[in-house]
């Protein structure tokens, strides 16, 4: 059994508050994102990029914005909502040691892209198998990575240059962290809880019953989210 790859699975965390700021290896960061780059894609297309970003100036015209959108976000909420959601750190954009950005050229591979003519979001679907490559392999290397959610495509797009058709998809901030939570953030503030694996498996069709067998040892860590 891959105990390793399971491990690193159960470890991974979306981190916001553990970053120490120290760099990262030339070596290491070239590993992750090479790993990033060997995820599968739709037709072979690869129709990601990485703009690795280290710049202060870039990093904190980003968080003004990611301030700005969490604003109008808590502005929808009221009562013990908004009071969790005032405790839970959504970023970690300045604390982190650099930031990757990953995007997606809807172009890329085409005009005849095997295996999305039916399906017009496998390309995305592609970037999305890339970020979380990196993501796994950022854990294995002892980095945390955050993926910050709150921002406008355009407003991504004119801070760092990006071309009109290629869509930035993840703000990912990277770089070494004092450690990684034994519990996801939003459990550990009670903003939601996480569902049972039981509660997600379907049989032949979605209309049966959930999958209702007695959990093993290796089901109930991914249900408690180890």
């Amino acid at each position: 059994m891959p105990v390793d790859l399971y491990n690193v699975i159960h470890r991974r965390r979306d981190v916001r508050a553990q970053f120490t700021g120290a760099p990262i290896p030339d070596e290491v960061l070239d590993r992750v994102l090479a790993a990033a780059h060997a995820a599968p894609s739709v037709g072979l297309s690869q129709p990601w990029d990485f703009i690795v970003i280290e710049s202060e100036r870039i990093r904190s015209a980003f968080y003004e914005h990611v301030r700005r959108e969490r604003a109008v976000f808590a502005a929808t909420l009221t009562g013990e909502q908004a009071a969790r959601f005032s405790r839970i750190k959504i970023d970690g954009v300045m604390e982190s040691t650099l930031s990757v950005v990953v995007t997606y050229d809807g172009e890329r591979g085409g005009p005849a892209v095997l295996g999305r003519h039916a399906i017009a979001d496998a390309g995305l679907y592609s970037v999305c198998l890339a970020i979380q490559n990196l993501w796994l392999a950022a854990t294995a290397e002892g980095l945390g990575c955050g993926w910050v959610s709150f921002f406008r495509e355009q407003a991504v797009r004119g801070m760092l240059d990006i071309p009109d058709g290629i869509r930035p998809v993840a703000w990912l901030c990277l770089g070494p962290v004092t450690h990684h939570e034994k519990i996801p953030d939003l459990e550990r503030h009670g903003w939601t809880r996480r569902r049972p694996l039981a509660q997600a498996v379907h049989r032949e069709t979605w209309q049966s019953a959930c999958w209702l067998r007695p959990p093993d040892e290796g089901r109930r860590r991914l249900d408690e989210g180890r």
